[in-house]
């Protein structure tokens, strides 16, 4: 591995880590994209869709869970919920990243782009900050909507290679109702149980490049614990139209891609 294609993918993970533990996210919506575009502009060897979604979900597990530690310390994660929607998601996700070995590149790219257009959409529906700032104990939901929620979507975030954060969020927001502060939370501890999946099925299928994870995770995981720290300290409304504007730079990055 080159000193350049290091530097890189540390800087990566550096990055999309901050970002996770930021906003709640395992990253996979960040990652993606940076893998996918910059370094043939680097002058880099390009790097297959396939191994990106193996990375993306490398990735976004250890993050994940680095920046859990610091939100479940806030009492900012509730367990029914991480429970209810973490297991429907796992096993839903797990078979979606099997299936993925057998779907074309381009047909993973158009599953993508349409989760991140419905999440964009969702993330600019006006809603109350009102109990954002609740602790874990105070939040309540429907369980079985949780349940049917997580099988619906889970096989999708496991053939593109996504913990799933980025339309996890607005789910849990706008559908489910979650105070914003324990969707953060919550979703880090939920992506741990569908990153998980699909890393079991990304690495049984050999879509995962071990040397090139490295770096990305040695960025990721103290870059993630910082970036918990500063969305403590950050209002809500600002955590969400942030969110907002990185689904919605995706979405429409993808989307003119794949138009051409």
């Amino acid at each position: 591995m080159s000193l350049l294609l290091f530097f890189f993918l540390w800087l990566a993970g550096s990055v999309v880590g901050f970002f996770s533990g930021l906003l709640g996210i395992g990253g996979g919506i960040l990652m993606f994209p940076l893998l996918l575009y910059l370094p043939p502009l680097l002058g880099l060897d390009g790097i297959g869709v396939k191994n990106i979604t193996g990375l993306t979900m490398t990735q976004g597990f250890f993050s994940s869970l680095s920046a859990m530690f610091f939100y479940k310390k806030h009492n900012l994660v509730n367990k029914p919920l991480v429970v209810t929607l973490g297991l429907s998601l796992f096993v839903s996700s797990l078979a979606g990243s099997f299936a993925s070995k057998l779907v074309a590149d381009r047909h993973l790219l158009l599953i993508f782009g349409a989760l991140a257009f419905i999440a964009a959409v969702m993330m600019l529906i006006p809603r109350s900050y009102a109990a954002d700032d609740l602790t874990e104990d105070r939040v309540f939901f429907n369980k079985p909507l949780a349940v049917i929620i997580g099988v619906s979507i889970g096989s999708l975030i496991g053939l593109v290679g996504q913990g799933g954060a980025f339309i996890i969020i607005p789910i849990m927001l706008y559908v489910l109702k979650v105070p914003l502060r324990v969707t953060l939370g919550s979703t880090l501890a939920i992506g741990l149980f569908s990153s998980s999946a699909g890393l079991i099925g990304k690495i049984s299928t050999g879509q995962v490049p071990f040397l090139t994870a490295a770096p990305l995770l040695l960025g990721a995981m103290p870059a993630a614990q910082f970036g918990s720290f500063i969305g403590r300290k950050t209002k809500t409304h600002y955590l969400r139209w942030l969110l907002a504007l990185i689904i919605i730079a995706t979405a429409v990055k993808i989307w003119s891609d794949i138009m051409k």
